[in-house]
């Protein structure tokens, strides 16, 4: 259990076995109740299993933004155009982005400070969330109706997310030297992922 805004938070994590359109639901649903904690959140573009197409939208928005952090100098022109995009959650389009693409990526974190509340991972197989009492509760009834148990849901056990970046990373990975992949388009998404 953390402690933090909002009272002790109780770590969850997305159990095994679920259905795929499950786990885009309680992905999708996680982000809108966390959404008032994010302060920060960065998304990866890859993906190992293909973006559907429903979201190749989301997907281009995704690598504008990634130029537009090039554009305004917060990003490195070498560093790897699909990682550690930079997502306003303040923002109703970028939140959508995020929203459309979590369930998909190799990895997405949203982050209040330097405490990480949300992390997504393996192509919607990984979940973590640190939610207070009244989040968890609010999570578990827009599941619900949506028919999805609660059982969906599960103590984390102690285990927490690997966290891949955090702003130090961020600020180091976007002034690095490694060579940047060819540039992606929607035709090319399904063919993009994890190297």
């Amino acid at each position: 259990m953390t402690e933090g805004d909002g009272g002790p938070r109780r770590e969850r994590v997305l159990v095994d076995g679920l259905g795929p359109g499950e786990a885009v639901v309680v992905h999708r649903e996680a982000l809108h109740v966390l959404r008032p904690d994010i302060e920060s959140a960065h998304l990866d573009v890859y993906t190992d299993t293909g973006w559907p197409p429903a979201v190749l939208h989301s997907f281009e928005r995704a690598l504008a933004l990634a130029r537009a952090e090039v554009a305004d100098g917060s990003r490195s022109r070498r560093a790897d155009p699909g990682m550690g995009i930079g997502i306003d959650v303040r923002d109703d389009t970028q939140f959508g982005v995020l929203v459309d693409l979590v369930p998909h990526t190799i990895n997405a974190e949203g982050w209040r400070g330097d405490r990480m509340v949300f992390s997504a991972a393996d192509s919607g197989t990984g979940l973590w969330m640190a939610v207070t009492e009244n989040q968890e509760a609010a999570l578990l009834s827009r599941l619900g109706a949506l028919g999805i148990p609660p059982t969906v849901l599960a103590g984390a056990g102690g285990a927490r997310p690997r966290t891949t970046r955090s702003a130090r990373w961020l600020r180091t990975a976007r002034r690095s030297s490694c060579a940047v992949p060819e540039p992606v388009t929607a035709a090319g998404a399904r063919r993009w992922s994890r190297i």
